[in-house]
């Protein structure tokens, strides 16, 4: 007698793009987990090499379960973005405590993060997958603009908030760039409030000069 397709057991086969519930790969954790894994793998392996199989296989799920939560890689990359830059997009005091002095809250907050190796590790990963593939970058720039600039920009009451928030960011992101991935010496090694002091005057003509 032929046996049943799907195995001897008689199972019926797993329905293609349905994650299979008899692994113990769901449930509440399971999320978490491929968020912990996806920003392992992109760290790790950069943008183009992370693939959904392979976050699955260090998730312990199956790849249906990620296309499940997240959808595509973009979509998993934007969701490991936000949890790694998550301390960097909450801006407490910055704003809260007025015009005078934000070039330099806005600069010795900033930096603090990079500074903190619990923080840095994950934002390398995401800015050096950023700058070699345009899908990673524009889904960086999305989640900074809305999450962080726009925040700053609806703040400021001068002309061209927008332009000006930018422009605070990319003297801020080029000093990222040269001190923490390029490493350019003497900035590599500059004590951080040096660099906060340097810094903040600029900031503040940006952010508050009419």
């Amino acid at each position: 007698m032929t046996a049943p397709r799907g195995g001897a057991s008689g199972a019926a086969p797993r329905r293609r793009g349905r994650p299979s519930r008899t692994e113990g790969t769901t449930g509440p954790g399971a999320r978490e987990r491929i968020l912990t894994a996806a920003r392992t793998e992109f760290s790790e392996r950069g943008y183009d090499k992370t693939s959904i199989r392979g976050i699955a296989k260090a998730a312990q799920v199956d790849p249906a379960l990620v296309h499940h939560y997240f959808g595509t890689k973009d979509q998993v990359f934007g969701a490991a973005i936000e949890v790694s830059m998550e301390p960097a997009l909450h801006l407490p005091d910055v704003l809260a405590q007025g015009a005078d002095g934000i070039g330099e809250r806005f600069a010795r907050y900033f930096l603090s993060i990079w500074e903190n190796p619990a923080t840095r590790a994950p934002l390398l990963a995401v800015v050096r997958s950023a700058v070699t593939h345009e899908a990673a970058a524009k889904v960086l720039r999305g989640v900074v603009l809305r999450r962080m600039l726009e925040r700053v920009a609806a703040e400021l009451a001068v002309p061209e908030p927008r332009l000006r928030a930018e422009l605070a960011a990319a003297q801020l992101v080029g000093i990222t760039m040269l001190r923490y991935v390029v490493r350019v010496e003497p900035l590599a090694s500059a004590d951080p409030e040096d660099i906060v002091r340097m810094v903040a005057p600029t900031l503040q003509r940006y952010l508050t000069e009419a």
